[in-house]
């Protein structure tokens, strides 16, 4: 489900920035939205919060994933109009395969290491050729 909704996500995104004149602002409208989206869920959840001190053990990179958000949702809402939803997003797709591969190849973040096989990087390049053909006139 959530696949199509990073289109509608990026559209809705760029009419703001559109509307607003100013991108950092939509940006930062879609995040409060989210934020209180994401308050709501953990007011209704029944998981239990984990203790204070599970939070000062965790090493600083694992916090940094709203940071990366950031760059993903404002590099959106800065290109979805000028190079549009297929070509963006298929390009985004190959970006996330290729850099998933390598991270499952050398096991990055904890991840269980799956070597890169060459099934994986004929597929690779096939999604390469594919986005490719997307993205030319």
């Amino acid at each position: 489900m959530q696949e199509w909704l990073c289109q509608f996500q990026s559209g809705v995104n760029g009419q703001l920035r559109a509307g607003l004149q100013h991108p950092i602002l939509a940006a930062l409208i879609s995040f409060v939205g989210g934020t209180l989206a994401l308050l709501l869920l953990l007011l209704f959840s029944k998981q239990a919060l984990p203790p204070a001190n599970v939070y000062t053990g965790l090493e600083w990179y694992k916090y940094t994933g709203g940071f990366l958000g950031v760059i993903v949702v404002v590099f959106v809402i800065l290109s979805v109009h000028e190079v549009g939803a297929s070509n963006m997003f298929v390009l985004i797709v190959a970006g996330q395969l290729l850099t998933a591969l390598l991270m499952d190849h050398f096991g990055l973040l904890g991840l269980l290491e799956n070597p890169v096989s060459a099934k994986k990087v004929i597929g690779m390049l096939m999604v390469i050729g594919g986005a490719w053909l997307v993205t030319k006139k």
